[in-house]
């Protein structure tokens, strides 16, 4: 058993008759973004309190900032088959319940096992609902306006990182338990997000392909209109006879590239380093520029996520316009640049803290204008249906893994190679990445999901 998808099913590219609906439904998918960012960057803030009142090391601190990261990637492993025995909406409520429970029990944590175990369990929600989510929005949106629907997810989620540094930069006057309310409040999020599930309908390619025909048909009739529907009922089964859907396929001869491109997508935008701006930027500018306070500190950060916030906005814009492949490339050319860029800046003795910043906020802006959303919708579109539920979770939890593993390093390449010799490294990487996409990564801007299928296996 899988998690298939379908979009827009029709050679033509079908309009959604309602397209206000189809928004509404990706729009209460993807407060489950929201959390993930917020969750995810809110440690940002929280660790600059949690290693005072618990005397961290940097190893621990490195644990704290880690914990979130080990349950994304078991519960984008186990992704695939939650959302194929329970449905998406169903696995998505789960996430919900999963989001507020965490956030309630990190912050009452009185050490840094109960705190850990409480991130570990909002890593669970977070897993779920990064495979789940983009496959959800994926299937109910027509090809030519997929792209964006699907990075409404990641827009959601730079949005969630922006609050979260705005949250943390306005509570820190709190003192040493402020960090405590940095991670409580997410709980209101987590209960909109619960009651959203609860008024939109099961995915139609899941109901459809678990003998539930006619509920799939209303929900395509809903999007599409009557008519429409009963061709997308029937594409939707033609698309699924013959196709096995088992593991075996998905490690196919055919799906090879297919797999190489997703996997090679997830690891690349991890490795380049980016989640050590959003997830250590406090304490990397209050440790190693001079006369930076916490609160300085903090307030970089909002500049960083309002950066990663507009240029998310300008990738959603542009996404289905100059195409995937092309954004990519200009993406990881420029983080090379401007990491190169900050490398030098950096070991400039007397240099103003505001051109490494602005260098900072360059890398930043050129990952958000592409290697944040693009992977996303690549890994939820380039599969066949049968297969690309699990295509998906192993690219996902592949992603994850890139997380784990450049958070869980960072602070002691740091302590190894200093701030410079760290970053001189994710430029190399970007290079590296600009190379695969080049020669790897296909277009898929305007096609439908069948299309981009049938071109694999020409």
């Amino acid at each position: 058993m899988q998690i298939p998808v379908v979009a827009d099913q029709s050679s033509g590219g079908a309009s959604a008759r309602s397209p206000l609906y189809v928004l509404f439904l990706a729009v209460i998918a993807a407060i489950s973004g929201f959390l993930f960012g917020f969750d995810t960057a809110v440690i940002n803030g929280v660790l600059l309190f949690l290693q005072r009142q618990f005397s961290l090391s940097n190893v621990e601190t490195e644990v704290a900032a880690s914990a979130l990261l080990l349950g994304c990637l078991l519960g984008a492993a186990g992704a695939s088959l939650v959302g194929d025995r329970l449905g998406r909406r169903k696995s998505l409520l789960l996430a919900a319940v999963l989001f507020a429970a965490s956030t309630v029990g990190a912050a009452l944590a009185n050490s840094l096992a109960i705190f850990a175990t409480g991130r570990l369990t909002g890593g669970l929600a977070i897993g779920l609902a990064s495979v789940l989510t983009p496959v959800y929005i994926a299937e109910i949106a027509p090809a030519r306006i997929r792209g964006r629907l699907v990075s409404l997810n990641q827009l959601a989620i730079v949005v969630g990182i922006l609050v979260a540094y705005l949250v943390s930069w306005s509570l820190a006057g709190l003192g040493n338990s402020s960090w405590r309310w940095m991670l409580g409040v997410a709980a209101i999020p987590a209960l909109v997000f619960f009651i959203g599930l609860l008024f939109i309908p099961e995915s139609p390619r899941w109901l459809i392909s678990n003998q539930r025909r006619e509920e799939g048909r209303a929900v395509l009739s809903r999007i599409y209109g009557p008519e429409q529907a009963d061709v997308q009922v029937e594409l939707v089964e033609q698309a699924a006879a013959g196709e096995a859907g088992t593991w075996k396929e998905v490690f196919s001869k055919a799906m090879r590239r297919p797999l190489l491109v997703a996997v090679g997508l997830a690891v690349v935008c991890q490795i380049t380093g980016i989640n050590t701006v959003l997830y250590y930027g406090s304490i990397l500018i209050s440790q190693h520029f001079k006369g930076e306070s916490a609160g300085s500190a903090l307030m970089a950060n909002v500049i960083i996520g309002f950066t990663n916030l507009v240029c998310t906005v300008i990738a959603l814009r542009f996404l289905d316009r100059w195409g995937r492949r092309s954004m990519l490339l200009t993406a990881s050319a420029g983080m090379a640049v401007s990491l190169a860029a900050f490398v030098i800046a950096y070991r400039i003795p007397g240099l103003s803290p505001l051109l490494v910043l602005a260098c900072i906020l360059s890398y930043t802006g050129f990952f958000a204008f592409a290697m944040g959303p693009i992977p996303w919708v690549v890994i939820s579109e380039i599969f066949p249906n049968k297969i690309r539920g699990r295509a998906a979770s192993i690219a996902t939890s592949t992603l994850w893994t890139g997380t784990l593993a450049v958070t869980f390093t960072f602070l002691s390449l740091v302590r190894g190679l200093g701030v410079s010799g760290t970053f001189g490294i994710y430029a190399v990487l970007c290079v590296a990445s600009f190379v695969f996409i080049w020669k790897m990564v296909p277009e898929t801007k305007g096609k439908t999901l069948e299309q981009i299928q049938h071109e694999w296996e020409a």
